[in-house]
């Protein structure tokens, strides 16, 4: 497999600036003529100034142990005691293929992505350098290999694991070994190079501060046995007074000289008004602080809706739920909580108990923190998380309940501020100390956030001076030490820094000189109203604008109906103030604009049939003011279905309408919202039908991934050059290319919604999910002209962003608009040994405008611990987090590759991660398929991700279907995207209230999570698969009558309706109690799953049924199969 495939730059053409990812030449992106960001229009802000880039770090790790297989070679493993025995007449370990049959002569690439670790059969010169982009970050030197390298150094290659196929059904993932060349080395292509060909990575970022010497010590092993010590007091001591978000601004210090220095006791009144902001310098950068980013990040509407995510308090490595050891009939472990994750993190308070403020005469330095982390080390047995598990005998892994992040091996003080997992995760929760001993854990490490996230408690600050380090330009944080009252050392590169006059006043106390309390040093999550000092132009209005296919094909759907009456039934609900501006575009073989000009008796339509040179009839009037023309809005809503009634159009210029909505929203920015129904097949961006729907299942490997046409993305980045996002309905139960046309908000920072068999009468299921869906969009916060930037402590890199941007420079990502539903990846590497580091930290700033034109800043600070035992970093492993990352990845594999080299480098992820704790972390070798009880998942959730649509094969696969899958994967935070990856089962004829939930006055029950296999339904039952985007209620044919009568309300089996997807309101306890749980569980999640209620005959039991990841298909493994696949590649 080649290694081409994990730097998922979300960019362009090999040496095109126009990359969704880190650019070489930052500058270039505004010189460059022609389409795209900054061509021919001002950036409204002044951008950060980036980090110094720093070297790229050295190529891959070396393959260990590994020797390849001979092609073809057949396993052969004696059957362990406790294993599933043979079926009569069939050999034990007959297998379909999952990785492809390795090339002879391997491809090349221009990365050193993590995990390759192809053996070459004889030494040969390193090839000439070639450019791709599909890895993990950039080293000419590497050549291709199945599998990902987490950024190390010597570059080694060995041929994938080929497995032997099953008796019967397709072969699967044979790859042409051509299909992996991709990454020869050539010219940079034109600015129309396909869209999803990435720019050669930048170099890595860090910080280039050095530490002081001598204040820390070696880091402590956080598993060892070692001697126990004392926790010194925190960094910071904790503010006395719970911060109240809801408070007034904070006001200005008090006049006068200072009073004495002690606690003050709870302020009884309120809080001093807003003051005078110190002066300012001439290029707007606040005097005494440093220079000032211009425009940073701004909005967030004052209703903050949602559940608290603060982290969850400390807790030793010892109280983990523990597995019972035996294969069959054992029940899972104990729930450590009946709470939900999401409910145990709502009922934490972001601030805590008072402590008094000590002053250390050398600072809070790191060396204080050593004894600390050494009296955390366990003295006596094993962590659960280091448990040894067996994974041939140990079948009931799942927890009965949902599964919690992991807690980071900190103090207590540190973890109880410390960011929730909520919004920011780490795949490794224990940081190594060195790039070798990342590599010898065969582990990614990666950061997946959800930055703005709707969050019940947000703590807001007003304030004329935003405290950042001079140097790297970090914003004050919980993690900082202050050496004294008049000092702060960045905990990010280590710069003393002056505490501002103002700092010195604490708002919420309202005391001086006790810096360490304010909120900004006691919140790992806070937002700052931005000053004038950070904004070059007034903030941008809220700006709608809906272009909408009216073709016959449109108008056949009817979904035309159900827009137009969501957008006057929440018409006030849009988020905005009193500048707030919409406007409509319809389209079918031309483009229509409607003039909504105040004094106007009705609307007017202006049509323009030049859809090759596209122009705005009257630009003036096409966007208005919603408050002074919203009865003309109103009445054009309630006349648009019945306007195109009878229309026989038939053909689509999106392209075009596309083009006249961007010329629209140029001048102020905005959302375009695009509701599509057909290939779009007229004009320019036209498009013809690329699959064949007779290769669904047949075929070897999976083409046209990749878009056909480099319109939509080059439209794209315009849009995000002038503030414009993009987001994309598709509904269609034909072919559209979602390839091609995704790109339109993929690099634009918008969304796609995609419902494939919509009909207003054939489907009411997708018909409920696109308006609760459309509800959910047009009432949901949002925030314009945003940018992020991530910074770490120094010695950190990160080089390759994932998610729907564009990488404005080397560490900056143009989000032109912001939702509370959308999640980013980053992956890191090590560029220089941390020996000196007892803790690191991770900052996400999101600059935005909010809907009522503030600009503000939203950030989050993470803080992990380094350590320097192999041990320590498989204890601390994120099994979820790192499924997810390494789903990002694989979604990028196959576009730059092919969807073999993906499959084959999940695979080759768990093998080198398990036969590595196996070499280096076992202190006695035990047989069996061995793996540390934190990531006893990690096979379950690989083999999940090989049956998910996205990367499935031998089964019939929509090609629009596999590409949606994938645009979720990358797009969703990790809490929506794992229920996509490994649905939950759940029994629900014996619903109980035993370890109920009790959220907003009603009770929640708390099923068992079950195995996915078919073993675990039976016919006397009735069982409820959540596979995120869509839940399955199967009744089985002997199905007690009581749950027929009392939930579905029929007497008998035979009563129960095909098509049923809404449960009745019966006035009974389990009806209720069914009600309640798929209630809860949607509301967990912003869009809206639909249910369909199946029978044993149903033909939607044949979707339930691919969702069974543990059973064997035709195509497929089953999962004791695949780990008999994974331990005789270990072993060998």
């Amino acid at each position: 497999m080649s290694t081409a495939g994990f730097n998922s730059q979300n960019g362009a053409g090999t040496g095109q600036p126009y990359s969704n990812g880190p650019s070489q030449n930052p500058v270039g992106l505004q010189q460059l003529p022609g389409a795209g960001y900054g061509s021919g229009h001002q950036s409204p802000f002044n951008l950060m100034q980036a980090k110094a880039p720093s070297p790229s770090v050295p190529g891959h790790y070396s393959p260990g142990p590994f020797q390849p297989l001979p092609p073809g070679s057949p396993y052969h493993l004696s059957p362990s005691p406790t294993a599933y025995p043979a079926p009569q007449g069939q050999p034990l370990l007959t297998a379909p293929l999952i990785g492809r049959p390795p090339s002879q002569t391997p491809p090349h690439s221009a990365s050193s992505s993590p995990g390759l670790r192809l053996i070459p059969a004889q030494p040969t010169p390193p090839p000439p350098p070639a450019v791709s982009s599909s890895s993990y970050h950039q080293n000419p030197l590497q050549t291709a290999a199945p599998a990902w390298h987490y950024n190390t150094s010597q570059p080694t290659m060995r041929s994938p694991a080929p497995m032997i196929l099953p008796p019967h059904g397709p072969v699967a993932n044979n790859v042409n070994p051509a299909a992996s060349l991709a990454g020869q080395s050539l010219p940079p292509p034109p600015l129309s190079s396909a869209a999803y060909n990435t720019s050669p990575p930048s170099p890595h970022l860090s910080q280039t501060q050095s530490q002081p010497q001598g204040l820390g010590m070696p880091p402590t092993s956080l598993h060892g046995y070692g001697q126990p010590g004392s926790a010194p007091p925190p960094m910071n001591p904790m503010a006395p007074h719970t911060y109240q978000p809801i408070r007034p601004a904070y006001g200005p210090p008090p006049t006068g000289p200072p009073p004495p220095m002690r606690p003050t006791p709870p302020p009884t009144g309120p809080p001093a008004a807003s003051g005078t902001p110190p002066p300012t310098k001439a290029d707007g950068a606040v005097a005494g602080n440093g220079p000032q980013a211009t425009n940073s990040y701004n909005h967030v509407d004052s209703k903050m809706a949602g559940l608290a995510q603060p982290g969850p308090p400390g807790r030793h490595l010892g109280h983990y739920p523990s597995l019972p050891p035996g294969y069959q009939n054992t029940s899972g472990p104990p729930a450590p909580s009946p709470m939900h994750p999401a409910m145990q993190a709502a009922t934490q308070p972001y601030t805590q108990a008072p402590q008094a403020y000590q002053q250390m005469s050398g600072g809070p330095g790191m060396a204080q923190l050593s004894p600390s982390l050494a009296s955390m080390s366990l003295q006596s047995g094993t962590p659960e998380a280091l448990r040894v598990v067996n994974l041939l005998q140990e079948r009931n892994l799942l927890p009965p309940t949902p599964i919690s992040a992991p807690t980071p091996c900190l103090t207590q003080d540190l973890q109880r501020i410390n960011c929730s997992p909520e919004v920011y995760r780490c795949t490794l929760t224990s940081i190594p100390q060195t790039q070798s001993l990342l590599n010898k854990a065969k582990l990614p490490l990666g950061l997946l956030l959800h930055p703005f996230k709707d969050l019940s408690q947000l703590p807001v600050v007003t304030s004329s001076t935003i405290v950042r380090c001079r140097s790297c330009r970090t914003y004050i944080n919980p993690f900082v030490s202050f050496l004294d009252q008049r000092r702060w050392k960045c905990n990010l590169c280590y710069r003393v820094n002056d505490v501002p006059e103002e700092f010195m006043y604490n708002p919420v106390s309202r005391s001086y000189g006790e810096p360490h309390k304010r909120p900004e040093v006691q919140n790992a999550t806070i937002e700052f109203i931005a000053p004038s000092e950070y904004m070059l132009r007034p903030p941008q209005p809220a700006v709608y604008l809906f272009v909408l296919d009216v073709s016959h094909n449109a108008v056949e759907k009817g979904y035309l109906n159900v827009f137009c009456q969501s957008l006057l039934d929440n018409i006030n609900a849009l988020p905005g103030d009193s500048r707030t501006k919409v406007g409509f575009i319809t389209f079918d073989s031309t483009v229509h604009f409607y003039n909504l000009q105040e004094g106007l008796s009705q609307p007017q339509m202006l049509i323009v049939s030049d859809i090759e040179d596209i122009f705005l009839p009257t630009p003036d009037s096409l966007l208005v003011n919603l408050n002074e023309c919203k009865e003309l809005v109103q009445d054009l809503l309630k006349s648009l279905p019945s306007l195109f009634q009878k229309t026989m159009e038939t053909q689509s210029a999106l392209g075009a309408a596309l083009q006249a909505a961007f010329k629209l929203l140029s001048p102020t920015g905005g959302r375009m919202s695009v509701f599509q129904t057909q290939l779009p097949n007229l004009g320019v961006g036209a498009l013809q039908s690329r699959e064949d729907p007779n290769q669904r299942a047949s075929a070897k490997e999976i083409q046209h991934l990749s878009p056909a046409t480099d319109f939509y993305k080059k439209l794209a980045l315009d849009c995000s050059g002038q503030q414009v996002a993009v987001d994309l309905f598709l509904l269609s139960s034909q072919y559209c290319d979602l390839a091609s046309l995704g790109c339109i908000s993929r690099y634009s920072a918008g969304n796609v919604y995609y419902y494939p068999s919509y009909h207003h009468q054939h489907s009411p299921a997708q018909v409920e999910c696109f308006q609760k869906d459309l509800k959910r969009y047009l009432t949901r916060k949002i925030g314009f002209e945003a940018v992020m930037r991530i910074r770490c402590t120094k010695g950190l890199s990160i080089h390759t962003f994932h998610g729907n941007f564009f990488v404005r420079s080397t560490d900056l990502l143009s989000l032109p608009n912001v939702n509370p539903d959308a999640g980013f990846a980053v992956q890191m590497s090590i560029d220089e040994n941390l020996v000196d580091t007892q803790v690191v930290s991770f900052q996400a700033a999101l600059l935005y405008t909010s809907s009522k034109g503030e600009r503000r800043i939203r950030v989050h600070t993470l803080c992990l611990p380094v350590v320097n035992s192999l041990t320590d970093i498989f204890a601390g492993a994120d099994v979820q987090a790192i499924s997810g990352l390494l789903a990002c990845m694989a979604v990028d594999r196959s576009v730059t590759a092919s969807l073999g080299d993906a499959r084959d480098a999940m695979i080759n992820a768990a093998i080198d991660s398990l036969a590595s704790y196996r070499q280096f972390a076992l202190t006695i070798q035990q047989p069996g398929l061995l793996a540390p009880a934190c990531l006893r998942l990690f096979p379950l959730y690989i083999l999940a991700l090989l049956k998910q649509k996205a990367f499935r094969l031998g089964t019939s696969t929509r090609l629009d279907d596999r590409v949606f899958a994938m645009c979720q994967l990358k797009y969703q935070p990790l809490a929506y995207a794992m229920p996509m990856i490994h649905p939950s089962l759940y029994r629900l004829d014996d619903l109980t209230d035993e370890g109920a939930l009790n959220v907003n006055e009603r009770t929640i029950p708390q099923p068992r999570v079950l195995q996915l296999s078919v073993e675990k339904l039976s016919r006397d039952g009735a069982f409820l698969m959540d596979a995120g985007t869509v839940m399955y209620l199967w009744i089985g044919r002997n199905c007690n009558p009581i749950f027929l009568t009392q939930v579905l309300g029929v007497p008998s089996y035979a009563d129960v309706l095909d098509n049923l997807y809404v449960l009745p309101e019966i006035d009974s306890a389990e009806s209720q109690r069914t009600r309640a749980l798929i209630g809860w569980l949607r509301d967990q999640r912003p869009f809206y799953p639909s249910l369909h209620v199946i029978k044993d005959e149903s033909q939607l039991k044949a979707s339930l049924l691919q969702h069974m990841i543990e059973d064997r298909t035709d195509s497929a493994l089953s999962y004791y199969e695949f780990l008999l696949h994974l331990q005789q590649k270990i072993t060998k």
